[in-house]
């Protein structure tokens, strides 16, 4: 596998992972030193539903010369299927946009409250507290229920937990909170940001089904997909390749990093994107490697 950054070799390019400001294991700071260790230049900062970690890994960049960009990950309904859409390049000033992540922010600790209320015949007391404990005092995601269950010794380990309760199809996979596609990626564009369909593979969905996915992503105003991703075939990423340049898209990648010790999602460790697709960097504000697109 083919590791090395597409495009421009001058650059390595990571516009996916996480702190935890969100579900990863790394402060904002620590995240962005162990990506400038890895070489990475321009880095994404992609947290669920949050901006929260972004002046944090800002701080950070400016003295580990990395360059990085804004981002967030959000999450949103497509026919009944939670799908996540990466923003890019939005101004995190922008109150809607604030706003209308305060109000992510309030689906995330509705949806914690019903997965607690879903999982109370595993016997676990303080589960909500617990959880919220091991995201740091912020709102939990299903991987830290999951280090619940890990440390109550109801299950082996993680794996575990999301097979038994927290996986696609289980009680703990809560879905109903999430505002639709479309509402979404208006609040990324309407922050003069460009919306992303992160790793579009993950979902499980047909060919055909996917296809449709990304004809209502692009109505939506949605510009670009996750060509590159961790944990996909090279099979995945011709298809995602042909896909990207039959709609007309921008190609973005990243490793969706959350944690150190899993060399398939590390810092700027992304498979090399296919030749000829136009790189969703050369349409940022501010363009990497390029000049201004006209």
């Amino acid at each position: 596998m083919n590791v090395t950054i597409p495009q421009e070799s001058v650059f390595c390019i990571d516009l996916h992972c996480h702190s935890t400001a969100s579900d990863g294991a790394l402060p904002p700071a620590e995240l962005v030193r162990r990506a400038a260790g890895k070489g990475v230049t321009h880095l994404a900062l992609t947290d669920h539903d949050t901006i929260e970690g972004l002046p944090e890994a800002r701080a950070e960049a400016a003295a580990s010369g990395v360059q990085l960009i804004n981002g967030t990950e959000l999450s949103c309904l497509w026919k009944t299927q939670t799908i996540h859409i990466v923003g890019l390049d939005f101004d995190g000033d922008s109150p809607a946009f604030r706003q209308a992540l305060a109000r992510q922010h309030e689906n995330r600790w509705a949806r914690a409250r019903m997965i607690v209320d879903r999982l109370q015949k595993i016997g676990v007391t303080d589960l909500l507290d617990k959880a919220t404990a091991a995201a740091g005092g912020d709102v939990p995601g299903r991987p830290h229920f999951a280090r619940v269950l890990v440390d109550e010794g109801k299950v082996k380990d993680s794996a575990q937990a999301f097979k038994r309760y927290l996986g696609a199809g289980k009680p703990g996979d809560v879905r109903a909170f999430w505002p639709d596609l479309t509402e979404v990626v208006q609040w990324i564009t309407d922050a003069g940001g460009i919306a992303v369909l992160a790793h579009p593979r993950k979902y499980k969905l047909t060919a055909t089904k996917l296809r449709n996915l990304v004809h209502d992503f692009i109505r939506a105003g949605g510009r670009s997909i996750e060509v590159s991703t961790s944990g996909q075939s090279s099979g995945d990423l011709g298809f995602l390749a042909e896909l990207c340049r039959r709609q007309e898209l921008l190609a973005s990648q990243g490793s969706d990093f959350h944690f150190p010790g899993a060399p398939w999602c590390e810092l700027g460790h992304i498979m090399k994107m296919p030749d000829g697709l136009e790189p969703v960097w050369h349409y940022f504000r501010e363009p990497v490697g390029c000049s201004a697109p006209a």
